[in-house]
């Protein structure tokens, strides 16, 4: 497994108003992700972004951040195998993303996530 991406994933009850702070004051561009309850603003030129996120649409909490992996299985796997506490197991998301969360020690949560066809 190879991480490909790292999120940090903010936790705001109002995305409007947080996506308008991010886009007016600070120039972020926005990168609408056609979900409800999260979005993404993007740094002009760079590709750095950060996902901001009102309640997690299937996970019994919010991940402080998400991590993309080129294979998620062989990371669920790896967690497993080592005794990390799964938060939420793994699942293909209808939106397009096959995922699971794990607890980091010190109780943190994270998104492990990959790409994934609906069609497959």
């Amino acid at each position: 497994m190879r991480v490909i991406r790292v999120t940090a994933d903010l936790e705001i009850a109002d995305l409007e108003e947080a996506a308008t702070f991010f886009t007016d004051f600070l120039g972020l561009d926005p990168q609408p992700m056609g979900l409800d309850w999260v979005t993404r603003v993007v740094v002009p030129g760079s590709g750095e972004h950060v996902q901001v996120l009102s309640k997690d649409a299937t996970g019994p909490v919010n991940p402080v951040l998400t991590v993309k992996v080129d294979d998620v299985d062989e990371a669920y796997a790896s967690a497993q195998r080592r005794g990390y506490e799964i938060v939420h197991p793994l699942t293909t998301e209808p939106w397009g993303i096959r995922r699971f969360f794990v607890r980091v020690p010190g109780g943190s949560v994270l998104n492990i996530a990959q790409h994934h066809d609906p069609a497959e």
